[in-house]
């Protein structure tokens, strides 16, 4: 995937997979790059072996491991990196604390981030947003949504609804691979959906299926589609038994 952000200048955002199925995501513009969630150092040093470029930024959506289990050494072989991260979490590492309504600037890529609080999964979460792109850690999935660990339902819900608001251009950067799995469940919940039965058509046939885009999610993602808080813990409940 790939926007034009100045003149002259080409983002591209590159998917470098982790663990079993893990994306950390790399943005990159004029050799210069932001990571989100880095939960382990090697595979990003295998990357940048063969794509050499300088990391200035590194996103961290929330405290699980596998999100920020790589940020000690990629700080260290890059002594001047920035990183961002949620303020109501400890790191073992310094960082600027985000809440929501903060914005990242990146000036030297010409990049801009907004943050919204995404609590549910964790206590802790946040996402990044502009007009081209959310990078949603564990929120959001492709056709799903993150375990609730520390948060309720109904904070889940009205985290979602949050994520709904945005652009349906928007491309949705998730940080696991889950979608087909997602999509069958969704697809035991509405027998012969034709948008369902199409995503999967589709999505089966690619080796990774991110990023999809809000419109997609709206159109097809069962958590989004819940009407209310209630709604969506049914369906959550039917997914953690599925």
């Amino acid at each position: 995937m790939s926007f034009i952000n100045k003149p002259h200048s080409i983002t591209t955002v590159s998917a470098i997979k982790a663990f079993k199925d893990n994306y950390i995501w790399l943005i990159n513009q004029d050799m210069n790059g932001v990571l989100v969630d880095p939960g382990d150092a090697q595979p990003v040093f295998k990357y940048l072996k063969d794509n050499p470029l300088n990391i200035n930024v590194i996103l961290i959506t929330h405290k699980h491991h596998d999100h920020m289990g790589g940020v000690k050494e990629i700080s260290d072989r890059f002594p001047n990196i920035k990183i961002y991260a949620p303020k109501n979490s400890i790191f073992c590492f310094d960082y600027h604390g985000l809440v929501e309504g903060d914005s990242v600037e990146i000036d030297n890529m010409n990049l801009k981030f907004n943050v919204l609080e995404t609590p549910g999964h964790t206590d802790d979460h946040i996402v990044f947003y502009n007009d081209d792109a959310l990078f949603c850690g564990d929120t959001l999935f492709g056709c799903g949504c993150g375990r609730l660990f520390e948060g309720t339902a109904e904070e889940m819900f009205n985290s979602l609804q949050k994520i709904k608001g945005l652009r349906q251009s928007t491309k949705v950067y998730c940080a696991h691979e889950y979608t087909l799995d997602n999509i069958r469940f969704a697809m035991s919940l509405k027998k012969n959906n034709s948008l369902l039965n199409r995503r999967f058509d589709e999505d089966r046939l690619k080796s990774i299926t991110l990023p999809s885009t809000i419109k997609v999610e709206l159109e097809t993602n069962p958590f989004l589609l819940a009407r209310n808080s209630e709604e969506f813990k049914s369906i959550r409940l039917k997914k953690d038994a599925y």
